[in-house]
């Protein structure tokens, strides 16, 4: 009897544990070695496969049993409209990530009309930049994405060009922090964003985590700080007076984060919560009043 697809989707179920969220991921790896999707892999499910796409399907299979997380099997993963490039580079793009675009695009609506810069710190695949200039206008927006890792900028670089028109808003630096922006650009920023890395060196993470995501963008010092300390520093040099910082923190983090804004000179802290409830994301601003 010839495979077919749905017997190749089947069988890779089965591979990965059975249950419905293994099917879920054997049908994305499935379209992904058939390169059909929608209508096209529902049509195609019960014809036989190329043997390309056969030994495709077994090495990603192979690959998700020996603990590789899903995105970086596939290749690219979703976030807000776009379909990111995505491998152990950089972070996997989180949803929590995702409403910190919906923080930083609600502080610019209010408090910032154009032009505007911005600055996404720590940038990893691009996620925030390249969405920010997605979903900004295309005219009075210049966005810098930086990242001190030139493998972690790659990635972004891939990403920027498949943006299209917006990515004549977008440029990539490599440096630690604010030291990769231009000197030009100190007290002129009207938003810094950032999704550094906040976990302390002794917790715990899932396998998939620890073992596979890059620790350079997951580690900040023993008490997961070490970067948010470096965006408070320098965000009150590098923001124009009123501007605004937006930084995803961890889901324990708030006090922490909002005492070390608060004595670093920033005014206006609060911090938002995620869907679930639990304090995801940082807001501050620069004060007017404020001289360098």
């Amino acid at each position: 009897m010839t495979t077919s697809w749905r017997q190749l989707w089947i069988e890779a179920s089965a591979a990965l544990g059975g249950d419905p969220e293994a099917a879920n991921e054997a049908r994305w790896l499935c379209q992904e070695a058939s390169g059909l999707t929608g209508e096209e892999w529902a049509l195609a499910l019960d014809g036989a496969p190329h043997p390309r796409g056969v030994a495709r399907l077994d090495a990603m299979v192979a690959r998700r049993q020996a603990g590789e997380p899903l995105q970086y099997v596939l290749g690219s993963w979703a976030f807000r409209h776009l379909d990111l490039f995505v491998d152990r580079r950089v972070l996997i793009p989180r949803p929590e990530t995702e409403q910190v675009v919906d923080v930083a695009l609600d502080v610019l609506a209010t408090h910032h009309p154009r032009p505007i810069v911005v600055a996404d710190l720590g940038t990893g695949s691009g996620a925030i930049a390249l969405s920010l200039a997605r979903e900004l206008p295309l005219t009075g927006v210049e966005i810098w994405a930086t990242d001190i890792d030139p493998d972690a900028l790659d990635v972004a670089r891939a990403n920027l060009a498949g943006l299209g028109r917006e990515a004549v808003n977008v440029r990539l630096a490599e440096g630690d922090w604010f030291e990769a922006l231009p000197p030009e650009r100190r007290g002129r920023l009207d938003l810094v964003v950032a999704n550094p890395p906040y976990v302390g060196m002794d917790e715990e993470l899932q396998p998939a985590v620890r073992d596979w995501e890059p620790h350079g963008a997951l580690f900040a010092g023993p008490d997961g700080l070490d970067a948010v300390r470096a965006l408070v520093a320098g965000a009150g040099t590098w923001l124009r007076p009123g501007g605004h910082l937006v930084m995803e923190i961890g889901a324990t983090q708030g006090p922490a984060v909002t005492a070390l804004a608060t004595a670093g000179g920033l005014q206006d802290v609060s911090l938002v919560a995620d869907l679930s409830g639990r304090q995801r994301a940082l807001t501050a601003r620069r004060p007017v009043a404020s001289v360098c």
